[in-house]
C-alpha cells in the first residue's frame, strides 16, 4: 500500500464524512423544519445524489490537475505563486489527477451500492438523532434549572437583571405602546 492509495483512501474518507454531514443536515431539515416523516428511501436517494455530486467535484479537480499539468509542461522558470506550476511539478500533478479520478470512481461505486448507501443513511440518521438528543438535554437542563442547583446563579444574577431591564422591560413597554387603547 503506497502513498497514493493512502491519499485515495483519505479522500474517500473525507468525502464520506462530508456526505454523512450533508445527509444528516437533510434529515434534520426535512423532519424538524418541514415536519416530514423520516423516509429511508427518499433519504437514500438524497445520499446517492450527494455521493455522485462529490464524485463530480473530484472529476472537476482531476480535469483541473490535468489542465495545470499540460500548462506546466516545458516551463522551467521560477514560479510566480503557489499555483503557478512548472515542468518539475508535472509528475505531482499527474499523480494528483490519478488520485482524484480514483476517489471519484470509489464515490460513484458507493452511490451504486445499496448496502453502502443504507449504511450512510443509518450513520447520518444516528448523527441527526444525536444532535436532537443533545439539544433536548441542554434545553431540559437549562429549563429545569433552579437557583439552588445553578452554581453560577449568584455570579450571573446581575447580568440577568441587566438583560431584564434593558431588553425585556423595553420590549414589553414597546408592545404596550403599540397596543390599541381599546385592548388596554
Amino acid at each position: 500500500m503506497g502513498k497514493s492509495s493512502d491519499a485515495v483512501g483519505e479522500g474517500v474518507s473525507i468525502a464520506s464524512a462530508a456526505a454523512r454531514l450533508a445527509v444528516r443536515n437533510h434529515i434534520l431539515v426535512e423532519t424538524i423544519s418541514r415536519g416530514a416523516d423520516f423516509d429511508a428511501a427518499q433519504v437514500g436517494e438524497f445520499a446517492q445524489e450527494t455521493l455522485r455530486s462529490l464524485a463530480a467535484e473530484q472529476e472537476e479537480a482531476a480535469a483541473l490537475a490535468k489542465k495545470q499539468r499540460k500548462s506546466a509542461w516545458g516551463k522551467f522558470s521560477d514560479p510566480d505563486g503557489t499555483h503557478d506550476y512548472r515542468d518539475r511539478d508535472t509528475r505531482n500533478l499527474r499523480k494528483r489527477h490519478s488520485q482524484y479520478v480514483k476517489v471519484a470512481e470509489r464515490l460513484r461505486a458507493l452511490a451504486a451500492d445499496p448496502d453502502a448507501v443504507a449504511q450512510l443513511v443509518e450513520a447520518a440518521r444516528d448523527a441527526a438523532w444525536g444532535d436532537v438528543e443533545g439539544n433536548l438535554q441542554r434545553r431540559l437542563q437549562v429549563e429545569s434549572m433552579t437557583a439552588d442547583a445553578d452554581p453560577d446563579y449568584a455570579r450571573m444574577r446581575e447580568a440577568r437583571m441587566q438583560a431584564l431591564r434593558l431588553v425585556d422591560l423595553s420590549r414589553l413597554a414597546s408592545q404596550a405602546r403599540r397596543r390599541p387603547k381599546s385592548e388596554a
